[in-house]
C-alpha cells in the first residue's frame, strides 16, 4: 500500500521545495510531486500533512554507545538495538556502531552482533566501524595502550567478512603498511586515518594506497605546523572526507569554521563519537577499568582526558548552523549525504529521493527537532515549543 504525505517544505537535491507530496511504499520513497500538479486520486489519499522543514535522517559513522550501553562492554545484538533506539530519538536513522580498541575476542563478538542485526534486517544499522586497535600509542586518546597492536591475519579475516555490511576501519598509517591498506581497500573495506602521529609524507602514502577519510579531524592526529603539515595538513589538502565533532569541546568553533571553508559540505561530515551517555540519564558510566563522567556537554575520564562525547547528531547540526554559520541545507549534507557517500550507502540513504529509504526528520522554524521518521513510519514526535536540548517525548509509534 502506498502512503501519500503532504510536506510543507522538503530539501531535495540541495533545493527547498514547497508543498510536495511524498509517496512511500514499503519504507521506500516512490514519488515526489508538487501538490498542485498531483492527481486527484493522490490528493484524495493523502494520509498526513507534515508542517515544517523536512530533511534526510542523519547518518552517523562513529557511535561508540548510547542509551547507557557501550558497544565494547556488551558486543551483542541487544546492545545494538538499545544504541540504535537511543540515537534514533535524535534523528539518526542510519548508524555505524563503533568498536574502539579492544582484544580480538571482542572484535569477533562485535562482528557477530552486527551480522545478527543485518540478518534481522535492522532498520538503522548499516555496518560497523572498527576504530583501532591498529593506532598510535602517542595519539591514543582514551584507547587503552595494552590493546594497541599490529594487524594480524585473524583480524583481517574479521574485517573482510561479507556478512557484516559495510566495514569502516580507522588506522594509524605509521603502524599499518600501505600493502595492508591496499589489501583492505581491495576487499571493500573503507579505510580512514586517525589516532596517528604520522608525518605528512606517510599520510600521503596511505591515501595513495586507498585510504579515503580521516577520523575526527584535528583530534588525536599530528597537527599542522609551519615545518610539518602533519595529518591535519594532509586532510585539509586532499579530496578526502573528514569526520568532525561539532560539540565545541573537541574543536573550537573557529577551527571548525576554517575546516568548513577549506573542505566544504561535501568533504566534511558530522559525527558524534558518542559514548553511552547519549540518551541515558546517568552522568557516570563505566569504561573498561575506569569510568567516564559527564559534566555539562563534556565527557572525561578521572585524569581529565576527553573521552568521546555526549553529542547527538541533531545537536551537531544545530551547532553547525548556529555557531559555524553553515546553512541548514549544507548542514544537512554534512549530517546525511556526505557520510552516506563516504560509506558507500548513498544508493539507499542520505537524501530524500525516489528509490531511497523514507528516513527523514522534521524541524520547525527554529530548527528544533519535531518528528523522526524511519522507513516511512513516524517514530517520534516532540513538542515544537521546547528547545532540542530540553525536548520532551510526546509520543512514540512502533507500528
Amino acid at each position: 500500500m502506498i502512503t501519500h504525505l503532504l510536506v510543507e517544505k522538503v530539501l531535495v537535491d540541495g533545493t527547498w521545495l514547497p508543498n510536495q507530496v511524498l509517496s512511500v511504499e514499503h519504507g521506500i520513497i516512490k514519488g515526489i510531486a508538487d501538490y498542485p500538479f498531483a492527481s486527484d486520486e493522490v490528493k484524495a489519499s493523502i494520509s498526513q500533512t507534515i508542517k515544517g522543514s523536512v530533511i534526510p535522517g542523519y547518518v552517523d559513522t562513529q557511535v561508540n554507545g548510547g542509551g547507557g550501553v557501550m558497544f565494547n562492554h556488551a558486543p551483542t545484538y541487544e546492545s545494538l538495538k538499545v544504541m540504535a533506539d537511543a540515537h534514533l530519538k535524535y534523528g539518526t536513522t542510519t548508524l555505524f556502531p563503533t568498536l574502539i580498541t579492544d582484544d580480538i575476542h571482542t572484535i569477533e563478538r562485535a562482528a557477530d552482533a552486527i551480522s545478527e542485526a543485518l540478518a534481522d534486517n535492522h532498520s538503522s544499522i548499516a555496518g560497523i566501524h572498527f576504530e583501532g586497535p591498529h593506532l598510535s600509542v602517542e595519539k591514543k586518546g582514551v584507547h587503552l595502550p595494552r590493546y594497541i597492536r599490529a594487524l594480524t591475519d585473524r583480524e583481517m579475516a574479521t574485517y573482510t567478512r561479507k556478512d557484516i555490511g559495510q566495514v569502516l576501519i580507522t588506522v594509524a598509517p605509521e603502524n599499518v603498511s600501505v600493502d595492508v591498506i591496499r589489501d583492505l581497500v581491495n576487499h571493500g573495506v573503507i579505510v580512514a586515518l586517525g589516532h596517528s602521529n604520522a608525518p605528512y609524507d606517510v599520510v600521503e602514502q596511505a591515501l595513495e594506497a586507498g585510504a579515503t577519510g580521516f577520523t575526527h579531524l584535528f583530534n588525536a592526529m599530528s597537527p599542522l605546523t609551519s615545518r610539518e603539515p602533519g595529518m591535519v595538513g594532509a586532510a585539509m589538502l586532499n579530496n578526502s572526507i573528514c569526520g568532525i565533532i561539532v560539540d565545541h569541546q573537541h574543536v573550537h568553533p573557529k577551527t571548525v569554521e576554517l575546516a568548513y571553508k577549506v573542505k566544504g559540505p561535501n568533504e566534511l561530515m558530522l559525527v558524534t563519537d558518542a559514548m553511552a551517555h547519549v540518551g541515558a540519564s546517568e552522568d557516570r558510566i563505566a569504561f573498561f577499568d575506569t569510568y567516564i563522567t559527564r559534566e555539562g556537554d563534556k565527557l572525561t575520564t578521572p585524569d581529565g582526558t576527553l573521552a568521546g562525547s555526549c553529542l547527538d547528531m541533531h545537536s551537531a547540526l544545530v551547532n553547525s548552523v548556529n555557531d559555524i554559520k553553515v546553512t541548514l541545507a549544507n548542514a544537512s549534507v554534512m549530517a546525511s549525504t556526505t557520510p552516506a557517500v563516504f560509506t558507500k550507502i548513498h544508493d539507499r540513504v542520505g537524501d530524500i529521493a525516489i528509490g531511497k529509504a523514507a528516513n527523514f526528520v522534521v524541524l520547525d522554524s527554529t530548527n528544533t527537532l519535531c518528528q523522526v521518521w524511519l522507513q516511512g513510519k513516524k517514530r517520534f514526535t516532540y513538542s515544537a515549543e521546547l528547545h532540542n536540548s530540553d525536548k520532551s517525548l510526546l509520543s512514540e509509534s512502533r507500528e
